[in-house]
């Protein structure tokens, strides 16, 4: 992954904020739309979009397009920023591949500890009959 790549790729739009705001709210535009098409990215690996394409693909349309929103900030440059921020934070967390787990046997004591314990409570089960004479 090649962040400067990546970040020259970017696509912003900005947008009118939703909600209460008063009389600023239709004036203006300080929620911030990211755009980023990752199959035309010349920032990431064909391996690296095909995992981005399976871990984040609620996040990503049809077309392609991973796209965040951000109207945390009245600013419009602090909405940028947090959301540039949390789009790698996101890549970053999509592109970690997970360990192999190698599988491993059970160890003869732990087998033998096992059936000692197995024994065990047959036995006290077998205690708790009456006893016939």
């Amino acid at each position: 992954m090649h962040t400067e790549i990546i970040t020259s790729e970017l696509n912003f739009k900005a947008v009118r904020s939703s909600g209460a705001g008063g009389q600023n709210v239709n004036k203006v535009s300080s929620k911030i739309v990211l755009i980023f098409d990752v199959s035309t990215s010349q920032g990431l690996e064909e391996d690296e979009k095909q995992l981005l394409q399976t871990k984040l693909k609620t996040k990503i349309s049809q077309e392609n397009l991973l796209i965040l929103t951000c109207d945390e900030d009245r600013s419009q440059l602090k909405n940028k920023r947090i959301i540039i921020k949390r789009f790698f934070e996101m890549l970053e967390k999509a592109l970690v591949k997970p360990k192999v787990r190698k599988a491993t046997k059970i160890t003869k004591g732990a087998n033998e500890k096992r059936i000692q314990e197995k024994k065990k409570a047959g036995e006290i089960k077998a205690n708790r009959k009456k006893p016939e004479f």
